[in-house]
């Protein structure tokens, strides 16, 4: 098991302003030079990404595991390598498809004989800025539609982690030229200088309030930005839905790395009636699937800042009324390798922190209702979440959630599962981020559709030139008549 003492002997390659500038420039002279690559070009570089995380695996799981602490294994090939694999297969499959330009209807009253098309074309060099909870996958992902779309990349990874990034540093020249992707270190500034470059589009993954500050250095060069930020999550479950499935479910989706995941069930509804068994059940899956949360299967922490923030956070509920329920009861917990027992937290209140931020810990508040009036009257109060999860086999309830509760995506009777769709566009909504990306609309985000009209030898248009007169008159009217 790896210990958390950070390594100083990692050295630091800390990009500068006049480097990231250069960098830009060199990608975006590259892009001028060849500003439309072809299908083959495209194809090369999805396989080029393929390849790198392929032949490098070990090493990369690896670094990962070092940057946490402790990382499971089985969970970074589950949420890193299998979905960035699945998105490159599904990529490759609809690569055409999603190239050829698209036929649009004219309006045939004033142009017969011409023609409307959207040609996707690249938008240039694309800047993307890494979160340190899935770093392959915040950054392998949107490379994929980033390549698919004919572009040029800059990655800022996080300061959390520096051994996957110096790997990451290492080895990305043995498969992309420099004109075509570079990774950056985070050292302390390089965020700031990152995203106030003129990129052709931003892309960045992370809090909401970094997200506010990310944004508005990119409207000083009105660089279009897609935000994938946080928020809390709801979670709730129907009073005729199975209970042992629910634990099951949602359970596992908030211990998967830690609860350390942007989409994870950040609080959670269970029936009045239902909650003392809620509680045993959730007891008995955790010895049963976590009988050891210092060995290799349970994530650590990220990093001692966070570890400590997740523990003051539990003596803030305590301290407010909150019943605390650790669901590992008995296991001795080693502090220095940020290991945080899985915890229920009951009769949760506003005033609590845990009820005012994102958690990204293996935290779980828990609200007792009666009535799912009352559940859309919470969640509705507070800023739209990216991600709301219903658990209910009754149709009409599962449409009543979906009319009337806005997030960014949905789970039905699972949870943290949407993402994973390579066919299922990805985003937040309001608060919780704007913009889409995975699948087309992944390859849309990172494409300018641009709308192209072609005339014909003969336009109307002639006939309505000034001075107008009875002939404009008689055109209108009949083109007037034509609309209705």
């Amino acid at each position: 098991m790896s210990t958390l003492v950070q390594d100083p002997q990692v050295n630091s390659k800390s990009a500068s302003t006049d480097e990231l500038t250069r960098c830009l420039e060199q990608q975006r002279t590259a892009y001028f030079a060849a500003p439309n690559p072809d299908y083959v070009q495209r194809k090369a570089d999805l396989t080029a990404l393929r390849r790198m995380l392929t032949e490098n695996r070990p090493a990369i799981i690896a670094a990962i595991n070092k940057d946490y602490g402790n990382r499971s294994r089985h969970e970074t090939l589950l949420g890193e390598f299998i979905m960035v694999m699945d998105g490159l297969k599904f990529a490759l499959k609809n690569l055409k498809k999603w190239m050829r330009i698209q036929r649009r209807k004219i309006d045939f009253s004033l142009y017969p004989g011409a023609k409307n098309r959207v040609i996707p074309q690249p938008l240039g060099v694309v800047g993307v800025i890494v979160p340190w909870n899935f770093p392959i996958q915040l950054s392998a992902t949107p490379l994929i539609y980033i390549f698919a779309a004919g572009n040029r990349a800059m990655v800022k990874m996080s300061e959390n982690s520096r051994h996957l990034t110096r790997l990451l540093i290492d080895l990305v020249p043995n498969y992309f030229p420099p004109e075509k992707l570079r990774i950056f270190e985070e050292t302390g500034q390089v965020g700031i200088q990152f995203s106030q470059l003129p990129f052709d589009h931003l892309l960045f993954t992370g809090s909401a309030t970094t997200g506010k500050a990310v944004m508005a250095a990119a409207a000083k060069n009105l660089t279009p930005v897609t935000l994938e930020l946080g928020g809390k999550s709801p979670a709730v479950i129907a009073p005729d839905y199975p209970l042992q499935k629910a634990v099951e479910r949602i359970i596992a989706a908030k211990l998967f790395n830690a609860g350390q995941v942007c989409v994870d069930v950040d609080y959670l509804f269970v029936p009045a009636d239902k909650l003392d068994e809620f509680v045993d059940r959730a007891k008995t899956w955790v010895s049963k699937h976590c009988p050891d949360i210092n060995s290799p299967d349970y994530t650590s922490i990220i990093d001692q800042k966070s570890y400590e923030r997740l523990i003051a956070t539990l003596a803030d509920a305590k301290q407010h009324g909150a019943t605390l329920i650790e669901l590992a009861a008995g296991q001795d917990t080693a502090r220095n390798m940020r290991k945080l027992p899985p915890q229920l937290v009951l009769n949760p209140s506003d005033e609590m922190i845990l009820m005012q931020r994102e958690i990204f810990g293996p935290i779980l508040p828990i609200i007792a209702y009666t009535d799912h009036s009352d559940v859309l009257a919470y969640v509705n109060k507070r800023e739209r979440p990216l991600a709301f999860y219903t658990f209910t086999n009754i149709r009409e309830l599962q449409n009543f959630y979906l009319k009337h509760v806005m997030s960014g995506g949905v789970c039905i009777n699972d949870a943290m599962l949407h993402p994973a769709q390579h066919d299922l566009p990805f985003g937040g909504v309001g608060s919780s981020g704007m913009g889409h990306y995975h699948g087309y609309e992944g390859f849309a985000a990172f494409s300018k559709l641009r709308p192209v009209f072609y005339q014909s030898g003969f336009s109307a248009l002639k006939y309505l030139a000034p001075p107008y007169g009875k002939l404009a008159d008689t055109v209108l009217n009949l083109i007037i008549k034509l609309k209705k």
